[in-house]
Parts: C-alpha cells; sequence; structure tokens
C-alpha cells in the first residue's frame, strides 16, 4: 500500500516537473512573427490598350552599384515580415506632386498591399489656406481668411522656407485653417500633430479638435516646432494663429505622425519648382529630419527644362546638391530619378515640343549611376518625343500638353507603383547579389543601353561624359 501511494506521488511529481518544463520553455522561446493574411504582390492593373505607350520599358533602371536601393528592398521585406518599424518614401516635386494625384496613386497602391501597415499620413501643407492654390484631393483644407503665400519659386522669398518649399501667413486674429483628411480606404489615425513655422512676435499656434483648444506640448523655437499630443485620434482639427494688430504667424509645413509601424509616404510639390527652388529654403535639411526618408522618388526637372536656356550641366549639378543635402540627414537615402514627361511649350498660338525632354533624360541616367539610385524613364514609357499630343487626345493629358488629367496620373502612378514592385519582387526572389555579369548570365534582367548625349556640343565635351552617359543599365 505504501509502495503503490509512494509510486502515485512520484507519478504526480514527475508530470507536475515535466508540466513546467514544458511552460518554461514555451515562455523562453522567441514567439515566431506571424504576418496578417494580405493581398498579394501583383501588379497594379493598368488599361494596355494605349498603343503609343510603352509598356514594355515601364521598369526601374539601376545602375552597376545596387546597394543602396538594395538596402532600400531590404528595410521594405523587413518591416512588412516582422511587422515592425517605418518604411519612410518621400516624393518631391513641382506642380505634378503639388496636384497630389501622381504620388497619392502610389501611396494608395502600396498601402493596399499592407492594409494592416498603415501608418502616419506625413507631411503635408494646406495649400488652399491661399488664394489660387490647389490642394491635393485626399485632404480638405478650409480657411477663413485668405492668407499670404510665399514659395521656394519667388526670386526672393519673403519668409524663410523649409522642406515644403511653402508657407502661409496670418497677420488677423481670426485666421484659422481647417484641414479634414478625406481618404476613405485608409485610416491614418493621427495622434499627434506637429506645426513648422514661426513668428517674430512670439505668436503661438493652437490647435482646436474634439471640441478642446490645444496649446502645444512642446516648442522648439530654434527647430521652428510645435508639437500638438491628441487624446484621441482625429481626422480632422483647425489651427488658429491667434495674432493681435502688427503681429504675425508663418507656418510652414504640417506632420501628422502616431506610433505605429508601417509605411509613411510623403509628398512634397510645389507649381512652377526648379531643382534650385528648393536649395534656396534655409530650414530645408532642419525639417528633413524629422522625415529621414530611406527612399526618395524625384519629379523634379520638367520646370528646370521649360527655359531656352536650359543646361544639362547646371541641372545635373544642382541635382547633386539636393542629393547632397538629403544625404547629410540619412547616408543610406535611397533615389528613384524620374525623368521628365514629355511636354510642349506654347509660342504665341501655337505648341512646339519641348526638346530638352531627351537631355534631362540623359542627366537623370548620369545621377543614378552617381548616387547609386535609379532611374524610371517616363520619357520614354510614355512614348517619347510628341507623345503628349497623344496623351492629350486620349484625355489623358490636358490642353496645355504639360500636365496630365486626373486619370493620366492616376496611369502614371499605377505605372511607377509597378516598376517599383517589380524590382522588390527580384530582390525578395534573389539570394545573390545584383551586379551586371549576373543579371546577363542567369537572364533575370534585361540588358538596356543609354543612347548617345542628345547635345555633345564639342568632342572634348562628349569624351568626357561618355563613361557618365552611356552606361549599361539593368532592369529587373
Amino acid at each position: 500500500m505504501k509502495k503503490h501511494k509512494l509510486s502515485l506521488i512520484l507519478g504526480v511529481v514527475t508530470l507536475l516537473v515535466g508540466t513546467f518544463v514544458i511552460v518554461v520553455c514555451t515562455a523562453a522561446r522567441k514567439p515566431e512573427s506571424t504576418i496578417p493574411q494580405r493581398p498579394p504582390l501583383e501588379p497594379v492593373k493598368v488599361d494596355t490598350t494605349f498603343a503609343f505607350i510603352n509598356y514594355d520599358t515601364n521598369h526601374l533602371f539601376i545602375g552597376s552599384d545596387s546597394s543602396l536601393m538594395r538596402a532600400f528592398f531590404k528595410k521594405w521585406k523587413a518591416v512588412t515580415t516582422e511587422c515592425k518599424g517605418n518604411l519612410t518614401i518621400m516624393h518631391i516635386g513641382g506642380s505634378h506632386v503639388q496636384a497630389g494625384t501622381f504620388p497619392h496613386q502610389v501611396r494608395r497602391n502600396l498601402l493596399s498591399y499592407y492594409p494592416d501597415m498603415v501608418a502616419s499620413r506625413g507631411m503635408i501643407f494646406p495649400y488652399s489656406a491661399a488664394k489660387k492654390c490647389n490642394n491635393p484631393y485626399d485632404y480638405k483644407t478650409i480657411r477663413s481668411h485668405a492668407l499670404a503665400l510665399t514659395r521656394n519659386v519667388y526670386k526672393e522669398p519673403e519668409q524663410k522656407l523649409g522642406l515644403c518649399g511653402i508657407a502661409v501667413t496670418a497677420r488677423d486674429s481670426m485666421a484659422t485653417i481647417d484641414i479634414v483628411l478625406n481618404e476613405p480606404l485608409f485610416d491614418f489615425d493621427t495622434r499627434q500633430i506637429i506645426l513648422f513655422g514661426e513668428s517674430p512676435e512670439g505668436v503661438v499656434p493652437q490647435i482646436e479638435c474634439g471640441g478642446n483648444t490645444l496649446v502645444p506640448s512642446r516648442i522648439d523655437s530654434i527647430q521652428r516646432r510645435y508639437l500638438f499630443n491628441l487624446a484621441s485620434a482625429a481626422d480632422s482639427f483647425r489651427i488658429v494663429m491667434p495674432c493681435d494688430s502688427g503681429q504675425s504667424f508663418t507656418l510652414t509645413g504640417v506632420y501628422l505622425r502616431n506610433k505605429k509601424p508601417g509605411i509613411t509616404y510623403h509628398s512634397i510639390g510645389v507649381n512652377g519648382a526648379a531643382v534650385p527652388d528648393y536649395l534656396r529654403c534655409p530650414y530645408f535639411v532642419q525639417d528633413l529630419k524629422l522625415v529621414k526618408p530611406d527612399l526618395v522618388i524625384f519629379g523634379i526637372g520638367i520646370n528646370d527644362a521649360a527655359g531656352p536656356n536650359f543646361s544639362p550641366e547646371t541641372f545635373h549639378d544642382n541635382y547633386i546638391a539636393l542629393c547632397d543635402s538629403i544625404r547629410k540627414v540619412n547616408p543610406n537615402c535611397a533615389f528613384i530619378f524620374v525623368t521628365n514627361n514629355d511636354s510642349f511649350k506654347k509660342h504665341r498660338r501655337a505648341y512646339n515640343v519641348n526638346m530638352n525632354g531627351p537631355k534631362v533624360r540623359d542627366v537623370c541616367y548620369r545621377l543614378a549611376e552617381e548616387t547609386h539610385g535609379a532611374v524610371w524613364d517616363q520619357f520614354t514609357i510614355m512614348g517619347g518625343l510628341k507623345s503628349m499630343d497623344k496623351w492629350r487626345l486620349a484625355k489623358l493629358a490636358q490642353s496645355d500638353r504639360v500636365h496630365f488629367t486626373r486619370k493620366g496620373y492616376e496611369m502614371v502612378g499605377n505605372l511607377l507603383t509597378n516598376a517599383i514592385l517589380e524590382s522588390y519582387l527580384h530582390f525578395t526572389d534573389s539570394s545573390t547579389p545584383v551586379s551586371q555579369d549576373t543579371v546577363s548570365q542567369s537572364h533575370q534582367g534585361v540588358m538596356l543601353s543609354l543612347p548617345s548625349p542628345s547635345n555633345p556640343n564639342t568632342k572634348q565635351q562628349s569624351n568626357r561624359h561618355a563613361n557618365d552617359e552611356r552606361h549599361i543599365y539593368i532592369s529587373y
């Protein structure tokens, strides 16, 4: 009997010890990250019935050193598979970007692949708080009074500008700006608002949200930032700039953010902006430190090439200076250079094709090689010289033969999305470093040569740039 009780006790003890060991081991084991159910990473559907569009050239072209692009794709994969951290993309340009449809189409497409990874809306600007200034359609701006406008395209801007390249100035105690997010597909869940700006008289802005009037939780006068923490998520709020007589407050940017992991796609655009216009913004780098992009998509160049005295060398040097300023903030930032769309210039009553399009394209390929970046050759994809007229007749471009219609911008956004996604999928499927040799041997890409320089003025100039403008590029 005693032996039976002893055996029973030992059995119970053994069971308890075993259970304890299993529990301890299970707790000690690192939990495997579970990826939520998501839509497949497939190309966005594009209307392929337009014979004038070169769909087969819709790729990213990456130079001989793909390390920075690969680093961006690596972070993309890590953020979306581990469901932590943030992937930050910034799209910067002129009117094509300020209008909002093009960048927002890319933003929508990327977030639709990762609906669980929608991070903050990021940097915005209340463009239509000023007269005759258009606003992106994914958020609405309502002003009580028209405010004074300053843009980086002015020869002598009245206000010191930052990353957004634009500012509005209030001089009235009743001046307010309402911002309402207008994107039904994604909840950007704004929990914190940062206003960028300054006042010579020390005016401090306020936020009205959810029936409450908020003062800044923190003021950084050196960085020109006013930080507001919200009690709950908001998709609309009012900016109040309480200026008494003789006072003013200049707003240069609005940053909407939260602490969620995921993808943030900033779009920065100013109508008429050229590359040197962003170089003349004294707070550009300072503001960029808050964004710290992993990838910058450059869409600047259509205004640089609009004038009769366009210089490819000056254009190149200005772009290098802009790239250098961005890499002061993030040395490993990857770049995608979007070539100009084909365009026309109006002379009296006639429209003449802008012959600078191919020159800008050549410079973009040089820049991609020199900065270890990539090119999205929009000029070639849309059909090359005089193709803008075909886009216009197809109702994809406006009558000015420079800008697209909403349908056209959506088409361009979908094409760019597919080119980026194709490169990302190639990276995730490839375990070997990408180089010209490996691509040539494995036939995983297409070897493409850039045409000869568009305007070799002298033999010396042609030889000088031969290695820059005649690279072999890799298309994933």
